[in-house]
């Protein structure tokens, strides 16, 4: 579905990304860990196309997509829940959830069709119907991250890019906002992750890649990930 071929990027003259190839399958469910500053952000907004591209090309579908603006890559199915949430926070939970299906809106979508998409992710997060009125900026950080993910659900994404969903929030929280992605995945929605939290990335998701300064140093298998001792050592906490 994915897939990255030798990406450069940079901020100014400071290359963040090297070299980069990356592939996700359709229906796969892939996860990104690195140390801060490794360029996973980075990666990700790449693929969404508020970075350009240096060298290299992507590949979405049939299509290569290296220059093709974000509004273009939201309505071809590439959808990014963003690091921090980044809700509109003056809006109420409607309008939020409206954003989120703008494109579609424009492009004519029936009110059947955008009835249906409500009752989908209030099935998801139940308690965001009950916050139908409220404005962003009244929400809990819990709830500002399911509403993030809610309004990317919205868009009707074929690929969801996850950045960091679980910063800044309780442990049963994190726990609440998983089981959501987990119903999503076996839905068969195709994700690529980048998580914080190494042990519940790899748990989540079937392959991983580990960044380092910009570079991909390894891909495998989450399982056999879990199993090295480099990614012990420096991710996991194992002496």
């Amino acid at each position: 579905m994915l897939k990255l071929n030798d990406i450069d990027t940079s901020y100014g003259r400071v290359k963040v990304l090297k070299d980069l190839t990356l592939n996700v399958e359709d229906g796969e469910v892939v996860t990104i860990i690195g140390s801060n500053g490794a360029g996973k952000s980075t990666l990700l907004k790449t693929i969404s196309g508020l970075v350009k591209v240096s060298k290299g090309k992507i590949h979405f579908l049939t299509k290569e997509i290296t220059s093709m603006p974000p509004h273009t890559r939201v309505q071809e199915g590439i959808i990014q829940v963003p690091e921090g949430r980044l809700i509109f926070a003056p809006l109420s939970v409607q309008e939020n959830l409206e954003l989120g299906m703008y494109q579609n809106l424009r492009h004519g979508m029936e009110k059947e069709e955008v009835q249906s998409l409500f009752d989908y992710v209030f099935t998801l997060f139940p308690i965001l119907r009950d916050r139908i009125n409220q404005r962003g900026e009244t929400l809990s950080g819990g709830e500002q991250q399911m509403l993030a993910i809610a309004r990317a659900m919205m868009g009707k994404p074929k690929i969801l890019l996850l950045d960091e969903p679980s910063l800044g929030l309780a442990p049963k929280l994190v726990d609440l906002i998983f089981d959501t992605l987990i119903k999503l995945k076996n839905e068969g929605l195709t994700i690529l992750l980048v998580e914080q939290n190494a042990h519940i990335a790899l748990d989540f998701a079937k392959k991983g890649y580990v960044m380092e300064l910009g570079r991909i140093v390894l891909e495998d298998s989450t399982s056999n990930l879990k199993s090295s001792e480099k990614v012990k050592e420096i991710y996991l906490g194992a002496n």
